[in-house]
């Protein structure tokens, strides 16, 4: 989602109010913004952040962080979406996720600072109550075989040392640099240099911004469970996949996830209600209709022995319900990577969830190994496994399968993954970020961002009912 020039600058605080409580666009957010703005504004800002977030994510890992193909995507990124550094707390309850978004804030943080004016760090520290003055020049000299000595930051040039400032630091706040002996020592104070400061930066908003998330770990954590994409719940390809299709394109274009619960279904003519639901929705979202999705199901459990009647007695309402064609008539959307690695994790007997979250090691090898990964590809994947990088590992099948060093995107849904891998099969590899929906001409400003934030909440909301509509009871055994 992105924000006219316009648009984003009307979303900040104006005025004397905002020079008061934000002095420095870099900050620590220790003072959350007075003025009122629309629920559908905060919805879109909050939505942008964790999209922003996982950008961040995804080239932390493909990238080494500070370097600067590091550095050159990431601000083409935030150049990109325009966006406000203004909304960064929600409370989350999960404790991944919780590290997940201070993981990436930090680096986030650390991208920020490394590009700010030296000019303007010294008012940075002072509006994010951080006491840190950098030492005269005469101190400066009068300890510089000592602090040259005990900075391996230091290493370089005359010229280097000599541009290099020097801060004051009590001892208690450089422990980490103390720790890896990292840095000079005198009379209870640290002298840390500027390239070293970042790192007392970070453990300084590490400690705020764990703080903020437990105070409000009572505020239900909407915006970290919701998926931000593309939309799969309508379906504009229905009627385009035929079902003689479906084995071919288990084997090409389905993600791992649905891979290994289409071959489950093949080999034992039954799924349990996990497996139902996530599958079910899936096809459902690639274009199945509802009389496809019938007529599948129905001649795979009758493989299995199930006695027609009982089928369409037991199964076939649930089936039915999933369309909006019964009970609420709720137009259920498929699963998000999120929704699948995060809830109902399989037990015994399941083949549902997220085979780089759920399946041990040594299984999840023996499965790439037959999907024929390559070695050196397996070992990169399981790298990134260990790392919980589970969608950046699908990812990474993704371009192995397609033969691609980059897909282009960020793999953030199964029906992402089946939609770009078509679009690479069917001959047009030029894949962009978010180039999922078609060119449409833009409509105002306003409009527009109207119009996307209310598409975001009418996913939200749909999302919430889903959840409180109690899904155990659809698709039971």
């Amino acid at each position: 989602m992105q924000f006219s020039r316009a648009n984003w600058k009307r979303l900040r605080l104006t005025g004397d109010q905002r020079n008061v409580c934000y002095p420095h666009s870099l900050q620590f957010y220790l003072e959350p913004p007075s003025e009122s703005i629309s629920l559908i504004e905060f919805e879109s800002l909050a939505i942008d952040r964790v999209k922003l977030l996982k950008a961040v994510e995804n080239l932390g890992v493909s990238y080494v962080k500070g370097a600067e193909p590091y550095q050159s995507k990431l601000e083409s990124e935030i150049r990109r979406l325009k966006f406000s550094f203004r909304v960064s707390k929600s409370g989350k309850e999960i404790e991944d996720l919780r590290r997940w978004f201070i993981q990436q804030e930090m680096d986030l943080l650390r991208f920020r600072f490394s590009i700010l004016p030296k000019d303007k760090i010294q008012n940075f520290l002072k509006d994010s109550h951080l006491h840190f003055e950098a030492i005269s020049d005469d101190e400066k000299k009068l300890r510089e075989p000592e602090i040259l000595a005990s900075s391996p930051s230091l290493s370089g040039s005359k010229t280097d040392w000599e541009s290099e400032s020097v801060y004051k630091i009590p001892f208690a706040d450089a422990l980490d640099l103390f720790r890896g002996r990292k840095v000079y020592l005198e009379s209870g104070f640290a002298y840390v240099p500027l390239k070293d400061i970042v790192a007392i930066v970070l453990n300084e908003f590490r400690a705020k911004l764990s703080k903020a998330l437990a105070v409000s770990r009572k505020i239900r954590p909407l915006y970290f469970h919701s998926y931000t994409g593309q939309d799969y719940s309508t379906q504009k390809n229905a009627g385009k996949i035929s079902l003689d299709q479906i084995d071919s394109l288990s084997t090409r274009s389905f993600p791992p996830c649905m891979r290994q619960l289409h071959k489950a279904l093949r080999e034992n003519h039954h799924l349990r209600h996990g497996g139902r639901m996530q599958y079910g929705l899936f096809l459902k979202g690639i274009g199945l209709t509802l009389e496809q999705a019938l007529q599948f199901w129905k001649q795979e459990f009758i493989r299995g022995k199930m006695d027609p009647d009982k089928f369409d007695k037991g199964y076939s309402y649930n089936i039915r319900h999933s369309f909006g064609k019964e009970g609420k008539r709720t137009d259920y959307t498929p699963f998000s990577c999120m929704k699948i690695i995060l809830t109902n994790p399989p037990s015994q007997g399941d083949y549902h969830g997220c085979p780089f979250r759920h399946s041990d090691q040594e299984l999840l090898k023996q499965k790439l190994q037959s999907y024929k990964i390559s070695p050196g590809g397996i070992h990169q994947i399981l790298d990134l496994v260990k790392g919980t990088h589970y969608q950046v590992a699908c990812q990474k099948y993704f371009e192995m399968i397609h033969n691609v060093d980059d897909c282009g995107f960020s793999l953030s849904h199964p029906n992402q993954f089946f939609f770009e891998s078509q679009r690479i099969l069917s001959g047009n590899k030029d894949i962009r970020k978010e180039s999922i929906q078609p060119e449409t001409p833009q409509p105002k400003p306003g409009v527009q961002k109207a119009k996307d934030a209310s598409s975001a909440l009418a996913c939200l909301n749909s999302s919430l009912e889903m959840d409180m509509e109690g899904l155990e009871d659809y698709f039971s055994e």
